[in-house]
């Protein structure tokens, strides 16, 4: 027998390290994260392994997986927990050694294997660790199998029995790196900065970048898991900037930015400007539909209203749907579409064919982005940018909001605007034009401006976006009004940045 976790343990003492550990919010909607040694040790790592191999079996797929981690420190001592798990469970586990998330789930592909379990705590501060799952490539679990596997490990309902077996693949990406380069070179000279905060990333990026006919500047390539200078994550304004320095001063034609498990990236144009990432999907969706006809598109709730409203993609006849933000309900919903390629605002894009297999990838993003410059011929990046019609955006904020209280509140703020918009009340001003509530709330009033509000899936936090396509005023407008509204709930603390 296998004990029930408990979901507090103090360190240094017998019963920490003789029985698991596992709190029960690091469940999150479409991954699991936790602070290691405070909310997870090893024995609960063991204890998530055994649980996910019984998962499998339940969901009736064969018992066989591919893992790999991320360059943290502790990140290799928690795989291996992981995978003594996975082997108790009867699993057969495919251990690709360090690499980024898009390897293991490329690894799926190219070893035919059903499974996969990535530990990575992607951009999260150190002292995070965390597991991205998936049963049925290139999708990865929901709120549904989520739930299971927390039901599963936390009432210790493991089905453990023999014949796991490990299999270490040597050298596995150099795989991945000839799949990602076995295409024509880029006609034109691109001088490109590749920013990868010292995450995993550096290892693979400037190679991919250069076989594909780049001139690489690399900027924070070398793996150091203290991250000295930033968290790699190019939502960060601190990354961006580092960016914009680089390109600045070596005059590249792009920055692009990776996170700490390679899965998204970030762009800052020429003239040193980041570009957020759902402009970035707004640019390659005018690219992809000028090639495709008919193109379909999935964006995110937190993504801008050009996706809807850009002349261009509705003269090349684009079809846009708005979806819950997560890679997990992206990732699904672009796949049950069959739609060309998804775009969440955070970076995560989901390419399908013939670009990519559906699956959120930053180095096919970065290759994508740099295909519609060749593109472009002699148009900049900053060109292409100043083509899509003006909007004022805001970056993506995070108040601190406890896991335990932060749905309640976030459900608490659609109430508030559904009572509103039934009223007719106003907004910054103006008449609620329409909420869309299937992730949070997103109010739009009538000149077009909108704001939301919704929950963050993988940290303490509520996520607050904002934009007009006005003017500066307006968004700062929205951002008051919905700002106003959270500072009404005591669980809402500090943001992590503001407008």
């Amino acid at each position: 027998m296998f004990p029930k976790p408990k979901s507090v343990l103090v360190p240094n003492t017998y019963e920490f390290e003789s029985g698991p550990m596992v709190k029960a919010t690091g469940f999150r909607e479409y991954d699991a994260r936790w602070l290691f040694e405070k909310e997870i040790n090893l024995m609960g790592v063991q204890a998530l392994g055994m649980g996910l191999g019984a998962l499998i079996g339940e969901l009736g797929v064969k018992q066989e997986i591919v893992t790999g981690h991320d360059f943290r420190s502790y990140s290799a001592s928690i795989k291996y927990a992981l995978i003594t798990g996975l082997m108790a469970a009867g699993c057969k586990v495919h251990d690709i050694g360090l690499a980024m998330t898009p390897m293991a789930y490329f690894a799926q592909f190219d070893l035919d294997v059903p499974c996969v379990a990535m530990v990575t705590a992607s951009h999260n501060d150190n002292g995070w660790t965390g597991v991205k799952m998936g049963a049925n490539r290139p999708l990865t679990f929901g709120p549904d199998e989520m739930t299971r596997l927390k039901e599963i490990v936390l009432n210790a309902e493991f089905n453990n029995k023999a014949g796991g077996s490990y299999q270490f693949h040597e050298n596995f990406p150099a795989r991945y790196i000839a799949d990602l380069t076995k295409r024509p070179k880029l006609k034109r000279k691109l001088k490109v900065v590749v920013a990868c905060g010292n995450g995993t990333a550096g290892a693979f990026a400037p190679q991919v970048m250069e076989a594909i006919g780049c001139e690489v500047v690399p900027l924070d390539t070398e793996l150091d898991h203290t991250f000295p200078k930033y968290n790699p994550n190019p939502e960060d304004m601190e990354m961006l900037h580092a960016i914009r320095d680089a390109v600045l001063k070596h005059r590249a034609d792009v920055g692009l930015g990776f996170d700490g498990d390679g899965d998204r990236c970030g762009v800052v144009d020429n003239t040193g400007e980041e570009i957020f990432a759902d402009k970035v999907g707004v640019m390659l969706a005018r690219d992809m539909s000028a090639i495709h006809k008919d193109a379909q598109f999935v964006v995110d709730v937190k993504s801008t209203g050009l996706f809807v409203t850009d002349p261009v993609l509705q003269k090349q006849g684009a079809k846009v749907v708005y979806w819950k933000t997560g890679h997990s309900y992206m990732k699904r919903r672009t796949n049950e579409l069959g739609a060309l390629a998804g775009f969440e605002k955070s970076g995560h894009f989901f390419f399908n064919k013939p670009t990519g297999r559906g699956y959120d990838d930053g180095l096919v993003s970065a290759i994508a982005i740099c295909e519609m410059l060749d593109r472009a011929s002699d148009k900049s990046m900053a060109d292409l940018k100043d083509a899509l019609p003006k909007t004022w955006s805001s970056p993506t904020m995070s108040p601190h909001c406890a896991d335990e209280t932060k749905y309640g509140v976030a459900d608490a703020v659609v109430k508030h605007f559904e009572a509103l918009q039934k009223k007719g009340d106003k907004v910054a001003g103006q008449k609620i034009r329409d909420l869309v509530t299937v992730n949070g709330v997103r109010v739009t009033v009538e000149d077009g401006s909108w704001g939301l509000v919704r929950a963050s899936s993988n940290k303490p936090e509520l996520v607050v976006v904002v934009e007009s396509p006005v003017s500066e005023q307006r968004m700062r407008d929205m951002f008051e009004a919905m700002d106003s509204v959270l500072r009404t709930h005591p669980e809402v603390g500090a943001y992590n940045q503001k407008i």
